[in-house]
């Protein structure tokens, strides 16, 4: 089991964790946000934060999911930010979300880096990734970066428009977008006989469906996963999976992983987290991949 954090960014930090929030610079500004994992004490005074921070997020009495954010003079509700390692050199979109998320995942990154560099060993020319719940497109730029051939499938049109705004700053193209449930989609493509080379999934706890669709990760994930596997080319591939339920333990998807797949090559699995200047260790969900070189 591995803890993983990532190692090559610039334009983010996390600069302070405690009482259940979080303070964070991406690119230019500083923000202060909810996260339920941070139960220790702050380690800088609120009136630092306060100083810091260009935005800070209320949350609503009456559903503690949403909330609103309080701007500082300045602050504008939209900003881009650059990620860049080796030949991967990403553009996202910032945006002050009602769900306290502002497009990007820092602790993504350390996938981001495994997406381009397998993508590009492949000896085949335009290997086919598939990108599931793909949210803003991090992964699938870095799989489109490294000369995929790509097929982006998120269930909110919004978000799927966001992605390819992301695509474009990051002068990219031919992406194909999928506005539908991942788990209908991924159904088709079975029936279909259709072959990927990298598989990339990052199933919330709950969701919908365009259509209403209910998704519930311990109730699903397990299909799911057995109908990736037949998706999954045998010789050439990898396959990179996400959780960020609270309480879903990283030995969970060992157990589903080695009872579907059987024995993969090269397995890495554990929990990504994010380290701030104080050495606290923030823990974002649990992952597990493997590739086939």
């Amino acid at each position: 089991m591995q803890l993983l954090s990532p190692q090559h960014w610039k334009a983010y930090r996390l600069i302070d964790s405690g009482n259940f929030e979080k303070l964070e610079k991406f690119g230019d500004f500083t923000l202060s946000r909810p996260e339920p994992q941070a139960v220790w004490d702050k380690s800088l005074p609120q009136n630092e934060w306060e100083k810091m921070a260009s935005a800070f997020f209320r949350k609503e009495k009456n559903n503690p999911e949403k909330g609103q954010w309080e701007l500082k003079k300045g602050m504008p509700e939209r900003w881009f930010m650059d990620y860049k390692h080796t030949q991967l050199n990403l553009t996202f979109k910032l945006a002050l979300s009602s769900f306290k998320h502002v497009g990007i995942f820092p602790e993504q990154a350390t996938n981001w880096d495994f997406i381009y560099e397998k993508t590009k060993q492949f000896a085949q020319p335009q290997p086919r990734v598939l990108n599931l719940f793909a949210y803003t497109g991090g992964a699938s730029l870095a799989a489109k970066s490294a000369g995929a051939d790509v097929v982006h499938v998120d269930s909110v049109k919004q978000v799927v428009s966001w992605s390819r705004e992301n695509m474009e700053a990051s002068k990219l193209d031919n992406i194909r977008w999928v506005v539908e449930d991942a788990l209908k989609y991924v159904k088709r493509e079975v029936k279909r006989g259709s072959i990927y080379q990298g598989l990339i999934l990052d199933p919330p706890a709950y969701g919908r469906g365009p259509d209403g669709e209910k998704w519930v990760l311990e109730e699903n994930i397990n299909e799911l996963l057995k109908l990736c596997s037949q998706l999954l080319d045998k010789k050439n591939y990898f396959f990179i999976i996400n959780l960020y339920s609270l309480g879903f333990s990283a030995l969970i998807v060992d157990n589903l992983i080695n009872g579907i797949f059987g024995k993969v090559a090269n397995p890495e699995w554990g929990e990504l987290y994010l380290e701030d200047q104080f050495h606290k260790k923030l823990p974002l969900g649990v992952f597990y991949r493997f590739s086939s070189h």
